[in-house]
């Protein structure tokens, strides 16, 4: 068989540089030089992620490839939603590579880098984790430059293979996204999970669930949870557009999930909480009897304390929201739980930017907060203690 010309040349420079072919074993999940472009200039193999599994992505049939919505919702869905369904939030790479510098490229689908209160950082950027010692630790962070930007994540690192963790940008869209590795390297898929930890956890929301105000991808407290829980996340955060709806109900039962988690009580009233929780809750119920629901109250305005009018608006729709809550555990509707919103951001007024979306301190607080609340419901559900509804 005749070898492609990429894929000589890849190996010649692995003896250029190396003195041999790539010393590591070749397996099932390493990904093919020949599939990727090689830059002979850079001496870099560019790797399109998409051949290494985007994780957070509910459906597969997309109208684009980075979507968090199906094709199908366009039309179905308010066309805010479909709109903000293309941004990338919460979509992430899990990769392994034994390469001492990584390199990313990626084109964002909008000029619009940062907002006046979110850094492009977290608005348009990348974010690089690595498991080290067990654990996951931030590695480095992509900086956009412009509608494409080639960076070099991290170099100088030491001899060995590591298995890293990319996420992608939280309120931008993005039309390709590819890590670069030298030619002498090897770049594959991570291992998998364990079989109890593959179904992942899906959070509807507002745009605090998008992201806002992250510095960076993997801060916003979805991101930090999949990390603690060792689980995929869906993020189905859209911001202003979280409110409890019907069509967005009927799409999430699709979804064969641990855990629903419920978070859309900033972006609707207390007559709206009153009306349509319910109804979402029968629907994730009817199609899914056992899988658990979260049902989350909004965070307390981080100014409220001075300001009636805030202090109301939390009450009122947390009283509609407690309310259909009780009727729901009443009708007999089990695997439901609730968790409160007073001390999601904390209470120094630390944890927000703007009163209401957090600051990375706060995301860090509401992932405490989730945590506590999501580790027991989890474990219920695979059987490994006992819990209940508050």
């Amino acid at each position: 068989m005749i070898m492609p010309l990429r894929y000589l040349v890849a190996f010649g420079l692995a003896f250029l540089f190396l003195g041999g072919f790539p010393k590591l074993t070749w397996g099932e999940e390493v990904l093919d030089p020949a599939q990727g472009q090689l830059d002979e200039q850079e001496k870099v193999v560019w790797y399109d992620v998409r051949r290494l599994g985007v994780e957070g992505q509910g459906w597969s049939e997309t109208a684009a490839p980075f979507d968090r919505l199906p094709a199908k919702s366009e039309g179905k869905v308010r066309p805010e939603v479909w709109g903000l369904s293309r941004h990338a939030a919460g979509l992430a790479v899990r990769f392994a590579t034994d390469a001492p510098v990584l390199k990313a490229r990626w084109t964002l689908t909008s000029g619009q880098l940062a907002m006046p209160h979110m850094p492009a950082t977290g608005v348009s950027g990348l974010d690089l984790y690595v498991k080290h010692e067990g654990r996951w630790r931030w590695l480095a962070v992509g900086i956009p430059r412009g509608a494409t930007t080639t960076a070099t994540l991290v170099s100088g690192l030491p001899e060995g293979e590591r298995e890293y963790l990319l996420y992608l940008p939280l309120y931008n869209g993005v039309q390709s996204v590819e890590i670069g590795v030298p030619p002498t390297n090897q770049l594959k898929k991570a291992p998998p999970r364990p079989e109890s930890r593959r179904r992942p956890m899906v959070f509807y929301g507002t745009s605090i669930t998008q992201g806002g105000c992250a510095s960076r991808p993997g801060m916003v407290h979805t991101a930090i949870l999949g990390r603690r829980l060792d689980r995929p996340v869906i993020n189905l955060g859209f911001s202003g557009n979280g409110r409890l709806e019907a069509e967005m109900a009927e799409l999430l039962a699709e979804l064969d999930v641990a855990v629903y988690v419920i978070d859309c009580l900033p972006n609707v009233t207390e007559k709206d909480a009153a009306a349509r929780t319910e109804p979402l809750v029968r629907i994730l119920r009817e199609r899914r009897p056992d899988t658990p629901i979260l049902l989350v109250e909004d965070r307390s305005y981080t100014d409220a304390f001075l300001l009636a009018s805030k202090r109301q608006r939390n009450a009122s729709s947390r009283a509609a929201f407690r309310a259909a809550f009780d009727r729901l555990q009443a009708a007999g509707v089990k695997q439901l739980y609730y968790l409160t919103g007073e001390d999601l951001l904390g209470d120094d007024g630390e944890g927000a930017v703007d009163s209401s979306h957090p600051t990375d301190l706060g995301f860090m607080r509401q992932a405490d907060a989730f945590e506590k609340a999501l580790r027991p419901i989890l474990e219920e559900a695979a059987g490994e203690s006992p819990g209940a509804g508050s």
